[in-house]
């Protein structure tokens, strides 16, 4: 078993597990901030001891600005958890980004508001600054591309995702915009995730899987229908990896 426990946390196509892996328990976990999305499952998978939370609830039927940020990560703090891959559905903005593909961004903007964004706010906890200069951890983005590359299996290494509010689509305005200030993807789910694991001194990585164009990139509409036919495709290589990214670490 891993020495240090891991966390996945699953997004839009993954709110109701991930193929192998091996239900032990569902944890019951209070936190000062409330309840997490859903109870995190934990249970084994490739061979490695892994907490499973829904970003989304079970179902699929939190909004993601309605996501309780801060108790997921510290339900995942409280259960041990010192690394965390999260995984994110997005839009592509940038050529490398088509839908289908698999990418580890290693920057992020966040444009979404209102959000409970922080542990550290001088209410809760004391008041405090941390450094989120570099978003992700470089070692399990590095490592997480590697187990990509010996599967042969096409991952994007870096980009900049752009967090904003949900969970309407973005105007092709909007989308233009992004492109502008060098952003790679769109989401609605990176932050404050990101810097909440950062605070609690969590690794944190995002696997995303690109599910549709940014609003205008085309000239076709974006519909439910595509998006959900793209997370049927990818959601297989997302597990593929993932499984086979805790067998080769879960010694270590």
């Amino acid at each position: 078993m891993m020495s240090q426990l891991i966390a996945i946390i699953g997004g839009s196509g993954l709110s109701d597990g991930i193929e192998g892996f091996e239900l032990r328990s569902y944890e019951t976990v209070k936190t000062v901030y409330g309840a997490p999305s859903a109870r995190p499952a934990k249970g084994v998978l490739g061979g490695a001891e892994v907490v499973f939370l829904p970003r989304h609830g079970s179902g699929h039927t939190v909004a993601p600005h309605k996501i309780n940020y801060r108790a997921n990560i510290a339900a995942l703090s409280e259960l041990g958890v010192s690394r965390i891959i999260a995984i994110n559905a997005v839009g592509g903005i940038t050529s490398p980004m088509a839908p289908d593909t698999l990418a580890l961004p290693n920057q992020i903007i966040d444009y979404s508001w209102g959000r409970e964004s922080t542990f550290y706010d001088g209410v809760d906890n004391p008041l405090q600054h941390v450094d989120f200069s570099e978003p992700y951890s470089d070692s399990l983005r590095q490592s997480l591309l590697e187990c990509a590359a010996n599967l042969k299996l096409s991952c994007v290494d870096g980009g900049v995702y752009a967090c904003t509010q949900g969970p309407r689509l973005e105007t092709a305005a909007e989308i233009q915009r992004l492109k502008r200030d060098g952003c790679d993807l769109v989401g609605m789910t990176g932050m404050p995730e990101a810097v909440l694991a950062r605070e609690l001194g969590i690794e944190y990585a995002s696997l995303c899987l690109v599910v549709n164009w940014g609003a205008g990139i085309q000239d076709e509409p974006i519909t439910m229908a595509q998006i959900e036919a793209a997370l049927a495709r990818g959601v297989g290589k997302v597990q593929t990896l993932l499984s086979a990214w805790l067998v080769a670490h879960s010694r270590t």
